[in-house]
């Protein structure tokens, strides 16, 4: 018995010593820093819900992955880390609230088959996520197959007739890396790259919030729905050949274009251009122009010159007096650059121009209307590869040879659509002119630069009154004759008779040949006088000076006159129409003044009549 009791006492003291030795082994194992483990965040007893947990927290974390833990569990890890980075992010992550407070370090050696990221196996041990997401179970080691004793009792197998299966479904197209791989490819990924594939998905429609270079959930949100509209595997990572795709998808809308670096060492600028759309034509300065070359109606200029603020301002001036600038659109000047958006119905330009070191440079893109994310698009490329280099375009370049008054450095000055007369009818700069003048307009102005309201168009009476939008003082007023004027007196009217290409208002005389029109209407005086279409709106004035009427468009459709035939609105008919205007005239040329030179005539006729230009 005694042997028995010491032998028992032995087994003891070893069975002890082994504990003690795997114990301490594994603490050993537990406090060593460099231990590969992982973060445990989440389990399920659901594959399909521990599946789209991973997916979600795909959106938040990076190096997300799924593996069976055994029992019927899964396990959502994220790793793996040496132990001592794991402490860190564990505490991190549970003071930025990205983690549940009950996560914690989790061992390699308790992971067992991988579902996600779908098809990787982090772990290399052969068990991997098949494509539906499920995790085959590992197969038994096959039990010794018993050996007959003699070839004539082997048994053929006979192989049982497959089922007919289902048509499978289309499967999504394989990734070029697995969704670990594809995030440390993006880790490489600059903050501008990022924020790029964020301006990319927000053009194909996935993406809504800030370009700020950061993928959050938003972010993830939208590669997923990218990946699932174009049949990739939605992980809400994108791999390398996805974002290829992706930016494929975007610059498509490019093709055709032509897109190259052109560097011109005259003008010193280098920058991508359209040039299969096109091509150089000629220097005009301070521009280099590109002029069309394909089917699609675009232009581009180069500008380059010397000069200060004065240049640059002035610059912004006679840009917005061009056709390729039209009227409506934004324009902002700052103290060292400007810029120019000018849109109709047929095309938008754009304009940027800035002053360094005594150097203007900039560029104008002309594109038709109607072709808004290609054009948006290019303007983008443009801008971003705008490069100055030495030197400006100078002021020699070119050929002169080819002058225009119409024109600016080769460039189409912009033109109303029809210029007629009008004249001051009181201090505060009101003008009166035919309502022929007003019609569909866009925008009127004053002598070309004075923009002007209409305050009413009487078109039966066949009269507009018109209000300037800026404070104007008219060297001289119309009086209105208190008396009708006698027959075959001498009358002289003044007006653009071309139109405003003089810049002073031309002067006609003739006679009053009929107080009625030609079918006897009461307010229409005949006149015997010469008149051009530029005329209609002016003044007709009697010797004296004062205002017997306003000369009136020539009637269409009718048969033709004379060409010394001419009619206006006589002056009470005027008059009638400002008071239902509300419009103040002051009061009526006095009775018996005496008879004025032709050139006392002619001031006081030019002090009062005004250019009226109606644009589209």
């Amino acid at each position: 018995m005694r042997a028995i009791a010491l032998m028992l006492r032995l087994i003891l003291i070893c069975l002890t010593s082994l504990m003690l030795a795997f114990t301490n082994a594994a603490v050993a194992q537990s406090n060593n820093p460099d231990e590969v483990v992982w973060i445990q965040i989440e389990a399920q007893q659901s594959l399909t819900r521990a599946t789209d947990r991973a997916t979600a927290y795909t959106t938040l974390l990076q190096d997300v992955n799924g593996f069976s833990v055994g029992g019927g569990w899964y396990a959502v890890v994220v790793g793996p880390y040496r132990r001592a980075d794991a402490e860190l992010v564990l505490r991190q992550y549970r003071r930025d609230g990205l983690i549940p407070r009950d996560s914690f370090i989790q061992r390699s050696s308790r992971l067992r088959q991988q579902f996600w990221p779908v098809g990787a196996n982090v772990l290399g041990n052969g068990a991997v996520a098949a494509p539906d997401g499920t995790v085959p179970a590992q197969p038994e080691a096959p039990a010794p197959a018993a050996q007959p004793e003699t070839p004539d009792e082997q048994v053929a197998e006979v192989a049982p007739t497959p089922e007919p299966q289902p048509e499978p479904e289309p499967e999504p197209q394989p990734a070029d890396e697995t969704p670990a791989e594809a995030q440390r490819s993006e880790r490489a990924l600059s903050r501008d790259e990022k924020k790029q594939l964020q301006v990319m998905l927000k053009w194909a429609g996935f993406y809504t919030a800030a370009i700020d270079g950061s993928f959050g959930r938003g972010t993830r949100n939208s590669m997923a729905a990218w990946q699932e509209a174009n049949n990739f595997t939605k992980t809400g990572i994108l791999t390398t050949l996805q974002r290829a795709e992706l930016k494929k998808q975007y610059n498509a809308v490019l093709d055709g274009l032509g897109l190259q670096t052109v560097r011109d060492t005259q003008a010193g600028i280098e920058m991508t251009l359209p040039t299969g759309v096109v091509s150089f034509e000629r220097y005009e300065p301070p521009f280099a122009q590109y002029k069309q070359s394909g089917d699609v109606a675009a232009r581009v200029l180069l500008i380059s010159q010397p000069g200060d603020q004065d240049t640059l301002f002035g610059l912004y001036e006679i840009m917005q007096t061009l056709e390729i600038v039209p009227l409506n659109g934004p324009r902002e000047r700052k103290k060292s650059s400007f810029t120019l958006v000018g849109q109709n119905s047929s095309m938008i330009s754009y304009t940027q121009a800035a002053l360094e070191n005594g150097e203007i440079k900039g560029f104008t893109l002309i594109w038709p209307a109607g072709d808004e994310e290609r054009r948006t698009r290019l303007l983008e490329e443009m801008k971003n590869s705008f490069t100055r280099m030495p030197g400006v375009l100078s002021a020699t370049a070119g050929n002169a040879s080819q002058q225009s008054i119409d024109m600016i450095s080769g460039l189409q000055i912009r033109k109303p659509k029809l210029s007629r007369s009008g004249f001051f009818v009181n201090a505060k700069g009101t003008v009166a002119t035919t309502s022929a003048a007003v019609q569909s307009c866009s925008r009127i102005t004053l002598d070309g630069d004075t923009d002007a309201e209409i305050i009413t168009d009487d078109a039966a009476r066949g009269v507009a009154f018109l209000k300037p939008k800026a404070s104007l003082a008219p060297l001289s007023v119309a009086s209105f004759a208190a008396a009708p004027t006698r027959l075959h007196s001498e009358v002289a009217v003044a007006g653009y008779s071309f139109e405003g290409v003089l810049s002073a208002p031309s002067m006609s005389f003739g006679t009053l040949a009929d107080v009625r029109g030609l079918d006897g209407e009461q307010n229409i005086n005949r006149l015997t006088l010469k008149a051009r279409a530029g005329d209609a709106g002016g003044p007709v004035l009697d010797r004296t000076g004062a205002v017997i009427g306003m000369l009136t468009a020539a009637p269409e459709g009718g048969p033709t006159l004379p060409g010394d035939v001419s009619f206006s609105v006589d002056a009470a008919t005027v008059v009638a129409a400002s008071g239902d205007a509300g419009v103040t005239l002051p009061g009526a040329a006095a009775d018996g003044a005496a008879s004025l030179t032709a050139f006392q005539l002619s001031q006081k006729a030019s002090g009062m009549t005004v250019l009226v230009s109606c644009w589209e």
